[in-house]
């Protein structure tokens, strides 16, 4: 016992004048590694006497502890004085002008205020809301029925049981502006969504641009006109839109909207797959369920909706075919923006 007593006051003195971590890590050895002090002192607890075991195996096991435990709170101490030298010899002064650095917009920052930018000239209104939203704007609103897919919990990121979630669209803030203002209503809702998506040509969070209009003359044929002109100004190219017959469960008719492929000029290629057409966004009449859960009278009014993903038209405008260089931040590629 009284050797027990010496190897405890001998390992906690030794811990304490420790200077760095490196010889932390050497008198951890010395007192509880495989051949250490007190690893030993366990392995002979077979040679003492039976009357005796009990106490000296308590004995040793508290010594061990307490050792661990100042180890612990050493090591930690360390690590802050590690760092608080690295701050204090790698300082620098951030409010220092850099020379011949000139800073730019991120691609999805310009693809994004030229969408929107287009819409505002051509008389849309900018709406925003939550990222954080309840099921009954996301789904329930939107004519999207309890078993749709769309809901499944490998689609949509679900914070809790309350009905909240991470929005999927930005079709949610179509919702609350129906609710806030009577129409004519003209807009469009920029923002990020989140979907468990994950691959070269889709993210888990990335950005959605979707519009509506809503009045009392709004059409199909008015849609078309629209999401014509906006292409046509975005890619600033006179290739052709064609409109193909789609389903969404908030808009009927509803299409895909593809236009000639602004890489190959519709020759045929990788990026189109051969076909000389690009997929770029999707529309369509707004299903009268949807506008009477807003309170819309739907014997006076009907509307149009429209949506695209961002990414996906920056990837088109600067010829990217990786996503995940949008978030890579590598200097390189973020230079070519400037």
């Amino acid at each position: 016992m009284k050797d027990i007593d010496a190897v405890r006051n001998e390992a906690l003195s030794e811990i304490d004048k420790v200077r760095d971590l490196q010889e932390l890590r050497r008198v951890k050895a010395k007192y509880l590694g495989r051949k250490g002090v007190i690893t030993e002192a366990l392995k002979r607890i077979r040679e003492i006497p039976a009357e005796e075991r009990r106490e000296y195996g308590r004995k040793v096991n508290a010594v061990k502890e307490e050792i661990e435990e100042a180890i612990k709170h050493r090591e930690e101490t360390l690590k802050k004085d590690e760092i608080n030298r690295a701050l204090a010899s790698e300082w620098e002064d951030l409010t220092v002008p850099l020379q011949n650095t000139v800073g730019s917009l991120h691609p999805i920052t310009i693809t994004l205020r030229r969408i929107v930018d287009i819409f505002r000239g051509m008389g849309f209104t900018v709406e925003e809301g939550p990222e954080v939203e309840l099921e009954k704007y996301n789904f329930d609103m939107l004519n999207i029925p309890p078993d749709h897919p769309a809901r499944d919990m490998q689609d949509t990121f679900y914070i809790n049981r309350e009905g909240y979630l991470l929005r999927t669209h930005t079709s949610p803030v179509q919702i609350r502006t129906m609710l806030k203002h009577r129409p004519p209503i003209q807009m469009v809702a920029p923002g990020k969504v989140y979907r468990r998506d994950d691959d070269p040509t889709h993210s888990p969070m990335f950005h959605q641009v979707e519009g509506l209009v809503v009045n009392e003359e709004a059409n199909f044929r008015h849609m078309k006109y629209v999401i014509e002109t906006f292409l046509k100004e975005l890619f600033r190219t006179d290739l052709p839109v064609r409109f193909r017959a789609s389903y969404f469960p908030f808009t009927e008719p509803s299409a895909e909207v593809d236009i000639g492929c602004v890489i190959c000029g519709m020759k045929g290629c990788r990026v189109c797959k051969w076909t000389g057409w690009l997929e770029v966004m999707g529309c369509g009449m707004v299903y009268p369920a949807v506008l009477e859960a807003c309170g819309i009278d739907t014997d006076l009014y009907q509307g149009f909706a429209f949506g695209m993903g961002v990414e996906r038209i920056a990837m088109l405008l600067f010829r990217i075919d990786n996503i995940r260089v949008f978030y890579e931040n590598d200097i390189r590629f973020l230079r070519q923006f400037s």
